[in-house]
């Protein structure tokens, strides 16, 4: 049959009858590549095969899957409890976050449990690899295979010959199959490589366990197409910047657990240390009697584990026309919204200050069990008045000025307890009757101005608009 040449863009699939500077469907540049379809009729005769079994659902045996747990608790914990045998796993993370870092310590860990671990890598030589292997670990192990090359025709070839438990791709988009014209790091490259390393991963005569690092964005997403994300088991994302010391890894899909946890790493000379008491970590250690003004503390919840945060503000007088709004871990808006509620319904004027808010370790605040400490903190700086080391504050607020109770807030107490802390403000009714705490006292509020009252008392510092609980 008579072959024609056609130009199909890579981003949107869109074909072309001849070579052009950007795709007219989707407007990306230099997105072209040149591809023979057979010429005439373009339908296609579908068979149907035949022979084939199917079961009922009843009929099918559901079957474990085996799990290899490594030391690194934070990484299990994200994992859902270890790296499944039969799976395959993407990390994706900016660069000189640590992902290759991580990979070669827990490709190191398995390769001591007795399984075989091949590295693969399309980005660094062999050399490259083993030094930062001597770097980071203290003795490297016979059964880690490296390999290093961009042709996965030759990882495939590898994998017959060590016939590893555990295969490491870094990078997916640095690898290609002799079988398509593609550049590497193309739509059709990136999946087909990746279809190839899943049935590899699901062999049911030979399962292993696969793990890919994936390139990221300048968007802080995952390159390529989203159907990459869709084949894959697991998604997980390490998030920390070149040269910051923590590190967090969470995962924003799990087919084998729940996508709630959140792991933290300390990047050191000798790689990633897991942090075991994350609560230590977030909030200042200060002495009883070292008291100071802008600082709160509440409880996150980050998957099946309570944290323990501190929320800093600052709050001085603005010399500028509009004042300014700052913070690195809650969303301006929202920020604007809690000053709105403090002015409104506390008579605290903040029209004329600047107003700052962060999270000691830099954490993001998801939840809504913080508002009232980040309130808390602003008002603690606004009056320049501390608040106790042993007081938290876990509740939402709404815009009405009333606390609203928050989920699993027992838990969150129970932390605090063991923490050793003396007192807890939260919603009025937040708590069941029945829960008990024997070294913490719960100190349910309505309203915000009740929580101030209770702390500050109508003493203040700086000008400020006379309040309702202050007329009482």
């Amino acid at each position: 049959m008579k072959k024609k040449t056609i130009y199909k863009c890579t981003s949107c699939g869109q074909e072309h009858p001849k070579w052009q500077g950007s795709c007219s469907s989707c407007r990306e540049w230099n997105v072209l590549e040149e591809a023979e379809v057979g010429a005439g009729s373009n339908q296609k005769t579908i068979t149907t095969k035949k022979n084939i079994t199917v079961k009922r659902l009843t009929d099918t045996v559901s079957q474990n899957s085996d799990r290899i747990a490594t030391k690194y608790n934070e990484f299990n914990r994200v994992m859902g409890g270890g790296i499944v045998k039969d799976s395959i796993t993407i990390i994706t993370a900016v660069p000189g976050a640590g992902k290759s870092t991580l990979l070669m310590q827990i490709s190191d860990d398995v390769a001591r449990q007795g399984l075989k671990v091949l590295y693969a890598s399309g980005e660094e030589s062999d050399s490259q690899i083993k030094r930062r292997a001597e770097r980071i670990l203290p003795s490297i192990h016979d059964n880690v295979w490296v390999y290093s090359d961009n042709s996965l025709n030759n990882v495939l070839g590898c994998i017959e010959q060590v016939d590893p438990d555990l295969i490491i791709i870094d990078s997916i988009q640095t690898f290609v199959l002799d079988e398509y014209p593609s550049r590497p790091g193309s739509p059709t490259q990136t999946m087909e490589c990746a279809t190839a390393l899943l049935k590899i991963a699901k062999n049911a005569d030979r399962p292993r366990a696969v793990i890919m690092v994936g390139q990221m964005t300048k968007d802080n997403e995952l390159a390529g197409l989203r159907a990459l994300e869709h084949l894959v088991d697991t998604v997980l994302i390490l998030e920390g910047e070149e040269g910051e010391e923590l590190k967090q890894l969470y995962s924003s899909k799990n087919r084998f657990s729940g996508t709630g946890e959140l792991g933290f790493f300390i990047m050191e000379e000798t790689g990633l240390i897991p942090v075991d008491n994350p609560s230590e970590f977030f909030m200042t250690q200060r002495d009883d009697n070292d008291i100071v003004s802008g600082s709160a503390l509440t409880v996150i919840k980050e998957g099946t584990r309570a944290i323990i945060l501190e929320i800093e503000s600052l709050v001085s007088q603005t010399f500028m026309p509009f004042p300014s709004r700052i913070a690195e871990c809650i969303k301006k808006d929202h920020v604007n919204t809690l000053i709105s509620i403090l002015e409104q319904r506390a008579g605290i004027l903040l029209h004329d200050k600047n107003v700052v808010v962060k999270t000691t370790g830099g954490i993001r605040l998801k939840e809504q069990s913080s508002n009232l400490a980040a309130i808390m903190s602003i008002v603690s700086s606004f009056k320049n008045m501390g608040i106790a080391n042993d007081t938290v504050f876990i509740a939402d607020i709404g815009l009405t000025g009333e606390l609203k109770k928050v989920p699993t807030l027992e838990l969150r107490i129970r932390e605090l307890e063991r923490m050793g802390f003396k007192k807890v403000y939260v919603a009025h009714n937040a708590l069941k009757t029945t829960a008990s705490f024997k070294t913490i006292k719960v100190i349910p509020c309505k309203t915000l101005s009740q929580v101030i009252f209770s702390v500050f008392g109508s003493s203040s510092k700086g000008k400020e608009q006379k309040a309702p609980w202050d007329e009482t």
